[in-house]
């Protein structure tokens, strides 16, 4: 995969298809560009182009010392697509790349044809706030590994441990071999606890998607439904699904996402 040294760090990316459009894509806390396994498929066939990376701090991309916010990685990815050229696309970022891409938004939405968050809040509020401390608290202690394990609880659904446990030990399995250090991955986690861009989301005039799972307990649906309301003239719809909508049913996800998309297309 190519790299790039971007904002004095070096930034893994893929840049795939050849359509006339672009879609890029901006994943979530400890996760890497593999997120999007269940997108690529269907987006590359509906015709865009696609751009994924690794945010600081994880896969292939480098680890500064942090912390890190979600503003600074927002320069991160300004400075990638500038160095590939791409502009007028369609950003799309789930769970802490949805803040990301709200900051990206505010600061840069002449480079926007369109804005889909999903998964994702303003501000954390009092309940995720608790969760996040408890996940900086138990990881220098436990690991991350185990801290990710911990997060799969809240990520799926009911009917995913009932039904899926095959696909579910892939999971934890990958969970476990996280490589991520602690201090990198409290890094990162810094990011979404400090995120709040409540003030500023009057700000964005780009066409925009809150788009939530049906049944996220991590981010529970009041914050997405806040975070909507702030942005004049967003959309919001639900997909079926938790917090990982996007992995345990991607067709649902992959649907709403190119369905508001293909409305904003030259």
């Amino acid at each position: 995969m190519p790299m790039t040294k971007v904002n004095g760090v070096d930034i893994n990316y893929e840049l795939e298809g050849d359509g006339k459009e672009t879609i890029v894509l901006i994943n979530g806390l400890a996760d890497d560009l593999t997120t999007w396994f269940g997108q690529m498929p269907d987006f590359l066939a509906a015709g865009y182009r696609v751009l994924r990376f690794d945010n600081r701090g994880i896969g292939k991309s480098g680890r500064p010392k942090g912390p890190y916010t979600t503003a600074q990685m927002a320069q991160d990815a300004k400075a990638l697509v500038d160095s590939l050229g791409l502009k007028d696309f369609h950003l799309v970022g789930v769970s802490m790349g949805g803040m990301i891409s709200q900051e990206y938004a505010l600061a840069y939405q002449g480079d926007l044809r369109s804005l889909t968050l999903c998964c994702t809040y303003a501000a954390p509020g009092p309940f995720c706030s608790r969760m996040f401390k408890l996940w900086q608290d138990m990881a220098p202690v436990m690991g991350v590994p185990t801290v990710m394990r911990d997060v799969t609880l809240w990520a799926f659904t009911q009917d995913f441990f009932l039904n899926q446990e095959p696909t579910l030990k892939e999971f934890e399995a990958a969970m476990a071999a996280m490589d991520q250090p602690t201090e990198v991955y409290l890094s990162q986690l810094h990011a979404i606890q400090v995120h709040d861009t409540r003030s500023r989301l009057r700000n964005i005039k780009v066409p925009t998607l809150v788009l939530a799972g049906a049944d996220d307990i991590l981010i529970p649906m009041n914050l997405s439904e806040e975070l909507h309301s702030l942005i004049p003239g967003a959309s919001f719809a639900t997909a079926k699904g938790g917090h990982a909508f996007l992995w345990e049913f991607p067709q649902p996800y992959n649907e709403a996402v190119l369905n508001f998309v293909g409305k904003h297309r030259r």
